[in-house]
């Protein structure tokens, strides 16, 4: 079995960084995800045994993170919305070949679910009791209000649609966010909870998919009401988004009101030059290139977090973790280097 990098856990520390409220003890991790292959190489297991209705899997899968010295467990659960009802589309969800909804009677015939059950809230309860004392869940729905719409419309019919008919672009976004409203609501009042999330990529390299104007109209009110949802329950926001945001980093920070930011990418805007720029308002959470992490030697992984530490870190308010997630392809002794290093650079 991989040793434990931490023997004590404390979410408080995790919070200090999310409020921007004093410096903590000791540098706290974050990841957005962890992909099964990563997991299953890490656990020592095979990858058919990274299986979520094997309750056995949960328990590895809390060990897996708490024994990477996290003090939080990250967890997203998607809507219970089918989306590829069409043979052609089993293989990918995001593809065009996906689309669900066209017109005003497919969204009629459509079998939403349950405002009071938008997710399987089993998994967060099941999760909740196998955590030590000190780790808390930052949890939320998989995939946010732009993804679940563009998944079931498609990127293109949902851009055509804005302009074709509007009125099934709203009724979607309506549906959707209250959905995952709904879960939010839930999911804010379970103890285990300590903060919510949502990811949900807005962007690419060089701008954002839909147009400011649109996201402000149809994807910020949503965020709005998620993030007072949290804050209604004295828990802290954060968003994960891919992509060049710099056009809607004000609404999102002073409109949407989130806490902390997730995903940075070197070739959009390298992680310490966003908190620079953004930190006082905002925090960013990670940020560490994933490129650099899965092809630099471990001594050039160390230099890497070290400076990176250095530079992020100096007021406390700064999660160390990759700049979007634990991929297949990511060497894991060379992540498990970079929070090695962390530990011994910042505690």
């Amino acid at each position: 079995m991989a040793k434990s990098l931490r023997k004590e856990h404390d979410f408080e520390q995790f919070l200090k960084v999310l409020r921007r409220d004093g410096k903590p003890d000791y540098l706290p991790f974050y990841e957005h995800i962890a992909s099964p292959e990563f997991m299953a190489t890490r656990m020592e297991i095979t990858s058919d045994q990274v299986n979520w209705s094997d309750d056995r899997f949960l328990r590895r899968y809390v060990d897996f993170w708490v024994d990477l010295g996290f003090d939080c467990i990250p967890l997203e659960i998607p809507l219970n919305c089918p989306i590829n009802v069409h043979e052609a589309a089993k293989e990918s969800r995001g593809s065009e070949s996906g689309i669900t909804i066209s017109t005003m009677a497919d969204f009629d015939a459509y079998p939403w679910p349950d405002l009071s059950r938008p997710i399987e809230f089993s998994f967060f309860e099941k999760i909740g009791k196998l955590m030590p004392d000190g780790v808390k869940i930052v949890g939320g729905v998989s995939g946010g209000p732009f993804e679940w719409v563009s998944w079931m419309m498609g990127v293109q019919g949902l851009s055509m649609a804005i302009y074709t008919d509007p009125e099934l672009v709203g009724r979607m976004f309506d549906m959707i966010g209250g959905l995952i409203l709904s879960a939010d609501r839930q999911l804010a009042t379970m103890d285990t909870v300590g903060a919510l999330r949502q990811g949900d990529d807005l962007g690419f390299k060089t701008s954002t998919f839909l147009n400011p104007e649109h996201l402000r109209q149809y994807v910020f009110p949503i965020y709005t009401r998620m993030v007072a949802e949290a804050h209604g329950a004295g828990k802290p926001f954060v968003l994960h988004s891919c992509g060049n945001l710099k056009e809607v980093y004000d609404d999102l920070i002073d409109d949407c009101k989130i806490d902390a930011k997730h995903s940075f990418e070197d070739q959009i805007l390298p992680v310490d030059q966003f908190k620079a720029q953004y930190g006082r308002r905002v925090t960013p959470l990670g940020g560490l290139d994933v490129d650099k992490i899965c092809r630099l030697s471990h001594d050039e992984i160390r230099a890497y977090t070290r400076k990176m530490v250095e530079k992020c870190f100096a007021d406390g308010h700064w999660a160390l973790g990759t700049g979007n997630s634990l991929t297949d392809y990511m060497p894991v002794d060379n992540y498990v280097v970079m929070l090695e290093e962390g530990i011994k650079v910042a505690g």
